[in-house]
């Protein structure tokens, strides 16, 4: 259980903050390191491409036992090497080269969308926690108010100023008090199971969490041109697209010539009583295949290409629409806690006056203990409502700037070492040899 804190004042000095909090996401958590895995995963793709400028070495060996009429046993043996290297493919390695390497391009943009998602879900779960544990101190002071109230009503039925009725509503109202408190407690408990599960540690002494003002236009205008020119996903989905061009030339390139040298060398014995010498051949020979018909393979495949290029675009424009809609349901919705949070705040104010104004009326028996259960309950509920305000303002403002492709380590300034997916793609997409990953497995 976590320590009892606020959505409102100032944390201790070794309180955890939002900011430390999504550090610890950034670095410990498993689906965005996973997701690291993957995008250097698919760096390995260019160097696999680019394997098609390069020549293939293959040696060879064999030996065997041969019989012959006339000449009797022999021993034919041999060893050789052949080298082929492809002078012109259709253009089909320079585009598969580029296609892979949209491919990465994309994938970096899928890390940051994931990112991105972990950051915005870790502080949800910040803030939940903070939300979680101030409700669950009301609901319990709450529990004591309603306890004492209980206790004043029975001394007071006790004396014939109040009926059994009166007592009766307060028991009920404690009992749906205690019922209260259990649920809140319960729901604290899910949150912390949620930070946990985002920000890796237990939370403990968390401070107030604010809103990215910062971070946040002036308009709802302002936020869609910054989300379409920077969103991830919308960048993701254009390098998919390009992705998905190139292969209608890859597969256009199987039906144009291909050009090629090849050359082997070979060391033979071919044992014999009459031949005990060896030979040694060597040949170098330039090829061209030209494809006349291969069953229409070729002609389907690139028909097949050009209809997923087709279907890359119209998922390119639905990803925008997407990101519209986002940045357009958090705006009204972080517009919505802010008026919200005014509206709380003055119904405290008044539900404070009235609950001060029922208990003197009820002392001199111009109200009943009905009445005020009634308004304690109500200034409860606007308690709770500013607090689940505040939680939805702070949340609010990380989905805007997360729907607006802004929510990211950098711009956030976390006090964290940045993860650069270019050092391992610069590192792996040229080697010629090797089985060792850059990290030494």
């Amino acid at each position: 259980m976590t320590s009892v804190f606020v959505l409102a004042g100032v944390g201790g000095a070794s309180a955890e903050t939002l900011e430390s909090a999504l550090a610890k996401a950034y670095g410990n958590n498993p689906s965005l390191n996973a997701q690291r895995a993957g995008v250097r995963a698919t760096d390995e793709n260019v160097a696999q491409a680019k394997s098609g400028y390069r020549p293939t070495i293959t040696g060879t060996a064999d030996i065997g036992r041969a019989y012959s009429e006339g000449t009797g046993y022999s021993t034919p043996r041999g060893f050789g090497v052949e080298i082929n290297q492809t002078i012109f493919d259709g253009f089909r390695t320079d585009n598969s080269v580029r296609r892979a390497e949209s491919g990465v391009f994309a994938a970096r943009e899928d890390l940051n969308t994931t990112e991105q998602d972990i950051l915005v879900n870790a502080a949800t779960a910040y803030m939940n926690v903070l939300r979680d544990t101030a409700i669950l101190d009301l609901q319990r002071n709450n529990v004591e108010v309603i306890d004492e109230q209980l206790r004043q009503t029975r001394d007071r039925f006790n004396v014939g100023e109040v009926t059994r009725t009166d007592v009766a509503q307060a028991e009920s109202r404690l009992a749906a008090a205690r019922s209260q408190a259990s649920q809140a407690e319960a729901s604290l408990r899910a949150s912390i199971a949620q930070y946990r599960q985002f920000v890796g540690v237990e939370p403990r002494q968390l401070a107030p969490g604010r809103p990215l003002d910062r971070l946040t236009p002036g308009s709802v205008d302002a936020a869609l041109k910054i989300a379409f020119g920077e969103h991830p996903a919308i960048k993701a989905a254009l390098h998919q697209l390009d992705a998905a061009e190139l292969q209608v030339r890859i597969a256009q390139g199987a039906l144009a010539p291909q050009v090629g040298v090849r050359g082997s060398v070979a060391q033979r014995w071919d044992s014999s009583p009459l031949n005990q010498g060896g030979a040694l051949q060597a040949s170098a020979v330039a090829t061209l295949t030209v494809p006349i018909y291969e069953g229409g393979q070729a002609y389907s495949a690139t028909r097949q290409a050009k209809e997923q290029a087709g279907q890359a675009r119209l998922q390119a424009d639905w990803v925008r629409d997407q990101v519209r809609a986002a940045v357009v349901t958090n705006w009204g919705a972080l517009e919505a806690a802010r008026a919200q949070i005014q509206a709380a705040q003055a119904q405290i104010d008044a539900a404070e006056t009235a609950l001060s104004g029922v208990r003197e009326e009820a002392r001199v028996g111009q109200r009943t203990t009905l009445d005020v259960l009634n308004a304690q309950q109500e200034l409860l509920t606007a308690r709770v409502n500013l607090i689940q305000a505040q939680r939805d303002r702070v949340v609010a403002s990380y989905q805007l700037v997360s729907a607006m492709g802004r929510l990211t380590s950098r711009a956030l300034g976390l006090a964290v070492n940045h993860y650069s997916p270019k050092i391992h793609y610069d590192q792996v997409k040229d080697l010629w040899i090797g089985t060792t990953t850059p990290d030494g497995r």
